[in-house]
């Protein structure tokens, strides 16, 4: 089953939980958390505090995507009884192995992301642990930025490796999804699509969220 992941960074925050109710009434399957440090990456978004908030407030699952230094030392933070996805990235992780181990020890799942610029070979010693990938279709740190479309050839690499390794780790792609390319990026093998200014910055949220769905077949 493909799945829409609406991103609350581009959510309006003096009305967040009314938008998260939005994107559950169109049909949202997970919401993903974008988690900015001012470090790894050039912003600072927000931490914990905004994804306990919700607790309670939604069924949806929570998929936290950690764009920061050292997330050993934040895991158990946004490890919530909500927390189906914590996916740190390659590029920020001494020791991967183990942060994947981390993550698993706290009885979530256990997502790596990849940069624009990381081949997809930098994970071939970590495929086997994961249960998804995050291909990054932006350069992290920023909403609203344009679709980089040579993303796609590493989506379609990791697709046909998951196929040749019979193995089932989804696979997700984050940063410049729209109506417009939604259908490029499921056809490349993309599980679980993120969308956040191109689902909150619409005037009907919930029936944005729906016309994803509707293109997604589902």
């Amino acid at each position: 089953m493909k799945e829409l992941a609406p991103s609350i960074l581009s959510a309006d925050f003096s009305k967040l939980g009314e938008e998260v109710a939005a994107i559950e009434k169109g049909g949202a399957q997970i919401i993903h958390f974008d988690v900015m440090d001012g470090h790894f990456v050039p912003n600072i978004s927000y931490g914990a505090v905004v994804l306990k908030s919700l607790l309670g407030k939604t069924k949806l699952p929570f998929d936290v995507h950690l764009m920061i230094e050292d997330p050993d030392l934040f895991l158990e933070e946004f490890a919530t009884d909500s927390t189906e996805y914590i996916t740190v990235h390659q590029e920020a992780c001494t020791h991967l192995d183990r942060t994947v181990k981390h993550i698993k020890s706290l009885g979530i799942k256990a997502g790596v992301a990849i940069n624009p610029a990381t081949p997809v070979s930098a994970l071939e010693c970590i495929l086997d642990e994961v249960d998804m990938i995050l291909v990054m279709s932006v350069n992290p740190g920023f909403g609203g930025q344009s679709f980089i479309e040579s993303t796609l050839k590493k989506t379609k690499a990791l697709s046909l490796v998951r196929d040749e390794m019979d193995r089932y780790f989804k696979i997700e792609m984050d940063g410049g999804i729209s109506l417009d390319n939604v259908g490029r990026v499921l056809d490349a093998g993309t599980d679980i699509a993120v969308a956040g200014s191109s689902v909150f910055h619409s005037e009907d949220i919930a029936k944005r969220t729906g016309e994803f769905l509707s293109l997604m077949g589902e």
